[in-house]
């Protein structure tokens, strides 16, 4: 009892000295805001309601008939918009005439009183205001949040003190009613995904969509089919043990036309692949308004700063240029490393690199169709072994796509062309003529640019280009210098610094001192933003995309209390609720009192009276 009788006495005071710091009213400027009509309210509103009383539709025809045929100047706004001298109040709209496509004129559609006009913005207009938005944005986006609550204290504080301005009828009270959201399925959500990790992009949407109770149609690659139907026969199975319906998961295989059918047919689309098909993939989706999540692909930065532990992230980098042979939405693809620790970087990472041995079948003529030399490939001595790829000697596997070593190529030749140098690359061996030609060696390329294909598009394959920088700023600069954002690594020995940098970087993922850590994380939402898509599957973000968000509002205390409440107390009950200090809020509830107390009297004695 002697240790929790302090910690009780010290409970009760930090709970009363939060009370009277609730009492302290905080310190919320006013701002003064020029109505656009200058007349005072009073007149305003009788001049209202004596000209809705007499423009009626007839009303017009008729005034406008007499217009026409007396050819009288009585017009409140001419073409050009200006009003007349006679600075009359009506509003007559031009019948029969295009309107002015370079102003847009304003009145009140009850009395048509003329208000004026505002300037129809060209396409350039909109263009700067959204640039200037956006560098605004850049200085907001680091704002407190004591300011942003302050800024809406300072709305609510005008709105409070304005109600009968800004709206005739307040907002409601919800103080008798209870707010909540419900998810329910959507129906079949369909799935096209890549081929890159074929379990995964199966099981990952069949998940999301089979537990908040949807059904589930998955298109596979058509460069994994075979696999994707093993792992349909797994889910097939685990279904039937737990007694569901018949059909509720199915795996299509096919080209173009077939995903083009499933987008037509189905509730929602998730898509894994290119920027290219993601686009028509939209397009396809506008047909019938379905939502769509799209993972389109990545260019992870990998930044590392000079006071890292060098051997230990050396071996994280090679994992995530190298895993799954660099065919990987989410490795690794651009390397930045400060300048006092590059060389020293590179020289370990290409000695980590040089051991790794990668089969294939490399012939002369295909050493000439690819400009290569064998001592690009195998510049150094190894006593690595050649054997079929599930002999368990091997580092790296096959490029899982034809042709696309040949891409590969054509990027890193595309560097060299521009001033890269290849530093290092892995073994290459020989297999023979019944291998085809879909390996590709990892290399390491120095003296990289971002004019270079290689840093801007996505690989896709094991390809290790590596940057300096200097400062912290530079390395956020460059890493944003894609049109990509998926993710991204940062490494440092200051912990913080490396959460610095990393919220600076504008994409959907970031792992601190780690790499691919984030993916490993099933409950977290994966998904970017700009090239890389929308949307996200995975965690509770991606549950929910999978559901309709229905809103719902009821009655806290029904039928004891139901929605009626007199439009006298409905001012008094808003600053009652939202006012800005518990003072304020007091005397508010008292005004809703009185006014309750006196229609109570007043109902009672009507009824007494009769």
């Amino acid at each position: 009892m002697g240790f929790w009788w302090p910690l009780l006495v010290l409970g009760i005071a930090f709970a009363v000295c939060r009370f009277f710091l609730m009492l302290i009213p905080p310190d919320v400027p006013s701002i003064e805001v020029e109505a656009s009509d200058g007349t005072p309210k009073p007149i305003l509103s009788l001049l209202c309601s004596a000209l809705f009383l007499c423009l009626s539709v007839d009303f017009f025809v008729l005034f406008g008939e007499f217009l026409r045929v007396n050819e009288l100047e009585f017009v409140a706004v001419l073409e050009d918009g200006r009003q007349t001298k006679e600075n009359s109040f009506i509003y007559i709209p031009r019948r029969g005439r295009a309107m002015p496509t370079d102003k847009v004129q304003c009145y009140e559609p009850a009395t048509m009183k003329y208000l004026g006009y505002f300037p129809a913005l060209t396409p350039d207009e909109v263009k700067e205001h959204v640039a200037q938005a956006r560098e605004a944005q850049k200085i907001w986006t680091k704002s407190s949040f004591r300011q942003r609550r302050q800024f809406l204290r300072i709305l609510l504080k005008y709105i409070i003190e304005h109600q009968e301005l800004i709206c005739e009828s307040s907002g409601r009270s919800m103080l008798h009613k209870r707010a909540k959201v419900e998810f329910y399925p959507l129906g079949v959500i369909g799935a096209i995904v890549s081929w890159n990790y074929p379990f995964h992009n199966v099981f990952n949407p069949m998940l999301a969509a089979v537990f908040s109770g949807n059904a589930s149609v998955i298109k596979v690659s058509e460069h994994a089919s075979w696999s994707g139907c093993f792992y349909f026969r797994i889910i097939q199975e685990a279904l039937a043990a737990v007694g569901a319906p018949d059909n509720l998961v199915h795996v299509l295989t096919g080209f173009a036309e077939t995903g083009q059918a499933l987008v037509s047919s189905v509730d929602k689309i998730i898509f894994v692949g290119s920027p290219g098909v993601g686009k028509m993939i939209m397009q396809k989706a506008a047909e019938t308004l379905i939502p769509v999540t799209l993972e389109l692909g990545g260019k992870d930065a990998f930044i590392v700063c000079e006071d890292v532990d060098v051997p230990h992230v050396v071996q994280v980098a090679i994992r995530g240029a190298l895993q799954s042979s660099g065919q990987n939405f989410a490795g690794a693809e651009r390397f930045y490393v400060h300048k006092d620790i590059f060389s020293t970087f590179v020289a370990q990472l290409v000695k980590l690199v040089k051991s790794i041995s990668v089969i294939s079948i490399l012939v002369d003529n295909e050493l000439q169709r690819h400009k290569l030399s064998l001592s690009n490939f195998m510049s150094y001595s190894c006593d690595n072994k050649i054997g079929p790829p599930l002999a368990g000697r091997y580092d790296m596997g096959a490029i899982c796509v034809q042709e696309h070593a040949e891409k590969l190529q054509n990027l890193v030749d595309d560097a060299l062309e521009k001033g890269a140098d290849i530093v290092g690359r892995g073994r290459f061996g020989n297999l023979g003529e019944d291998v085809v030609y879909q390996f590709f060696p990892p290399t390491v390329l120095v003296n990289v640019d971002h004019s270079m294909k290689l840093m801007q598009e996505e690989v896709f394959g094991p390809i290790i280009p590596i940057m300096t920088f200097s400062s912290d700023e530079e390395a956020i600069s460059l890493a944003n210098d894609s049109k990509y954002g998926l993710g991204c690594a940062v490494f440092s020995g200051n912990q913080k610094r490396a959460i610095d940098i990393a919220s600076q970087l504008h994409c959907g993922v970031a792992a601190i001192n780690d790499f691919g850590s984030t993916y490993m994380c099933q409950s977290l939402p994966f998904g970017g933003v700009k090239d890389t898509g929308f949307g996200r599957y995975a965690g509770v973000e991606g549950l929910r995309d999978c559901c309709l968000v229905k809103s719902v509002v009821e009655d806290r205390w029904w039928p004891y209390i139901k929605t009626k409440i007199p439009k006298p107390i409905q001012e008094s009950l808003v600053e009652a609720l939202y006012g800005l200090n518990v003072w304020d809020r007091l005397q508010a509830l008292v005004n809703v009192l009185k006014i309750l107390s006196v229609q109570n009297y007043t109902s009672r004695s009507l009824q007494e009276g009769q």
